[in-house]
């Protein structure tokens, strides 16, 4: 009989821990090659099993902490000078070890695309991705995530160092900033690119402001209890949009095979109108497929040959068909669409185009220029915009909120982490044993300053933007805890045709003031890009006068830059019979027009009657002379009040642009539009 092997098994399980331990681990959003800010403290978190006491080391700094019971723990070490590279390391039941860790200036990037876009997408990007580089200049792009609730941590992504092939996909603005920075100061730079396209204001603030904002509090307090929820009421509300929108033209159990017919099977279905994204035509937030369906009349003279087919732009993907042959295809919301057309192919009377459109995200449809929406026949070109059909074939809602969906969706999920785990406690001392996840440092990860490019997603409630811009950025003070956080930003830069602005009116001049309104908090800077837009493009690609703009802001603030970098200043103006004359301020020795010799343009006068006339302008030292035969008693000026300000001219002897103004105080045409309003 053989020996039971009981015994041996008991004294094996005597010597198991009771449960496996936590790997000890840091949040994500440190990393090697991380930039951690300089002369203040550092404060570090993450996760471990349990009761346990680990000890933190960084560049001769040292902590000792015990894990919460929720298995959090969180340290502050003393602060350390700009310099490195060091090694931080976490000590416990295991070790984690961080090496080629620098200490310098740590700058939050945030906003919408113009923050977001990426170098190689830029006029300098091809050079500057093949150049040497400065390697202690350092990029983390934090993952795009909405989120219902506060997240304690970010999305997994590295820390990437500057160097060839690999600065392509930092954002343009701050690299050209953090370059100029590192020029001037010699300190490493780490850059945390926490910006989202189209992005919406309101999706930036905390959610305990939101609830003290009545115009944002409803939607807040309407939220489900999580995402998961939040996904599955997102996709029944879809539905029901789409419903209403198509009537009678269901979702289910639909064959869109003979969709791409030449025939009349569309007469049914509603109307789209390009170049306009779905979202702004009754299908907000609609991600998914829409086919989009146009009858061309041709004469025998216009269908004869070959053709070419131009649709601008396409948000996200098409599959395009004439006459019920597929033509083409390609995806990329940026990329023009064109399709040769063999002869044969057209007809004389009708003819259709069908093109099946996929959106990923963001904007749906077409988009662009519409000069560029057009059939190009052997008899001259046939005009594509205006009203086509339309119908949706299928859905994608997605799992997750998107940032836009409620108010503080992306606060939630890429700046509530930065701060760590939410918890409350007082305030941990370095070296020293600690509380673990029972306590809570205020302020969370340090940063030297904010830049922030935002406001094309609010232009359609550009007078409420003031306040709320305002109410952010002394929220986000609270959140780093620094009163003076400096906080530079971009006001939007000339967009839409110059043929269709309005003289003193538009949603973007009153946007670019509410930005402005800004400029009243202390430690602020705007810089102004009325001079670098492209009117048929949102995204201009010269980032790097952009990017300069706002470090000689950062200069200027930092006691680094003797004269300020905002541009010349509205000081007061005086009505003179039939003139009206302009006093400025930091006109850096001068006022002038932006090339030599050309007339000063941008200027607009208005009589008691409000209607504004082009002015004809003088500069005359720190001063502007405006006139005009039309407004015989001037009232009131305003300066590059017109959705695309590009033929506005007048800078200062720094060449910075002067910003948009006016004089008067008449309400805008924005007031009274809100959130949910």
């Amino acid at each position: 009989m053989k020996k039971s092997a009981l015994p041996l098994l008991l004294a094996l399980l005597a010597v198991l821990p009771a449960k496996a331990p936590a790997e000890v681990r840091l949040s994500p959003v440190f990393g090697e090659h991380m930039v951690l800010q300089r002369d203040r403290p550092l404060r570090l978190w993450g996760t471990a099993t349990p009761g346990q006491t680990l000890t933190v080391a960084l560049g001769g700094r040292q902590a000792r902490v015990r894990v919460g019971a929720d298995g959090r723990w969180r340290v502050q070490l003393a602060p350390l000078p700009a310099g490195g590279p060091h090694r931080l390391r976490v000590i416990g039941d295991q070790t984690v070890e961080l090496r080629d860790v620098l200490i310098g200036d740590v700058w939050l990037l945030g906003g919408q695309s113009n923050m977001e876009w990426v170098l190689a997408e830029t006029d300098t990007g091809a050079l500057e991705n093949t150049t040497p580089q400065n390697p202690q200049l350092r990029h983390l792009r934090v993952p795009h995530r909405a989120s219902v609730r506060p997240e304690a941590e970010i999305a997994p992504a590295p820390w990437v160092v500057a160097e060839p092939g690999k600065v392509g996909q930092f954002s343009a603005i701050g690299y050209h900033f953090a370059r100029q920075m590192q020029a001037v100061q010699g300190v490493p730079i780490g850059l945390i690119n926490t910006a989202w396209g189209g992005s919406m204001l309101e999706t930036w603030v905390r959610r305990d402001a939101a609830l003290q904002d009545p115009d944002l509090a409803p939607a807040v307090r309407a939220l489900p209890a999580d995402n998961a929820a939040f996904g599955a009421a997102l996709r029944e509300h879809l539905r029901g949009r789409v419903g209403a929108w198509q009537p009678g033209l269901p979702l289910e159990g639909i064959d869109p095979g003979g969709w791409s017919a030449a025939a009349d099977i569309d007469t049914s279905w509603p109307t789209l109108q390009a170049l306009h994204e779905w979202e702004g035509q009754g299908l907000p937030n609609l991600d998914g497929v829409v086919w989009m369906r146009k009858r061309v009349e041709l004469t025998p003279a216009q269908a004869a040959g070959a053709a070419e087919l131009h649709l601008a732009k396409v948000d996200d993907c098409d599959e395009t068909w004439v006459n019920g042959q597929r033509v083409g295809g390609q995806c990329g919301w940026e990329q023009p669409r064109r399709y040769a057309l063999p002869a044969g192919l057209l007809r004389a009377g009708a003819n259709w185009i069908a093109v099946r459109v996929t959106d990923t995200g963001g904007g749906g449809g077409f988009h662009g220029d519409a000069a560029s929406m057009r059939l190009d026949t052997a008899a001259g070109a046939v005009p594509l915009t205006g009203a086509w059909r339309a119908r949706v074939e299928q859905i994608a809602a997605p799992a997750q909120p998107s940032a836009n969906d409620a108010p503080a969706l992306a606060h939630n999920g890429l700046i509530a982490p930065l701060h760590g785990p939410r918890r409350a406690g007082p305030p941990q001392a370095a070296d020293a044993p600690s509380g673990g996840s029972d306590q809570r440092e205020h302020g969370g990860l340090s940063v030297r300053g904010v830049l922030w490019y935002q406001g094309e997603a609010n232009a359609g409630r550009a007078a409420a933007y003031a306040d709320g811009f305002k109410r952010l950025i002394q929220d986000w003070r609270g959140q780093f805890g620094d009163a003076k956080l400096p906080f530079f930003f971009v006001q939007l830069a000339a967009f839409l045709r110059l043929a269709d602005n309005v003289p003193g009116a538009g949603g973007w001049p009153e946007l670019r003031e509410s930005q402005a309104a800004a400029l009243a908090l202390p430690h602020t800077g705007m810089a102004t890009a009325i001079d670098v837009g492209d009117e048929v493009d949102i995204h201009p690609r010269d980032k790097r006068t952009v990017g300069h703009r706002l470090a000689a802001l950062a200069l200027h603030e930092l006691g680094l830059r003797a004269a300020p970098a905002g541009g010349p200043r509205l000081l007061g103006h005086e009505v003179s019979g039939s003139a009206l004359r302009l006093r400025f301020g930091d006109t850096a020795g001068g006022l002038r027009t932006a090339r030599a010799g050309e007339p000063v343009s941008g200027f607009y006068l208005a009589g008691a009657d409000r209607r504004w006339q082009p002015a004809q302008a003088r500069l005359d030292g720190d001063r502007i002379v405006l006139s005009s035969p039309a407004v015989p008693a001037p009232v009131a000026a305003r300066y590059a009040w017109v959705n695309n300000p590009s033929e506005a001219n007048v800078v200062g002897g720094d060449g910075l642009p002067l910003p948009p103004l006016r004089t008067d105080d008449w309400p805008l045409e924005s007031a009274g539009r809100r959130y949910a309003r």
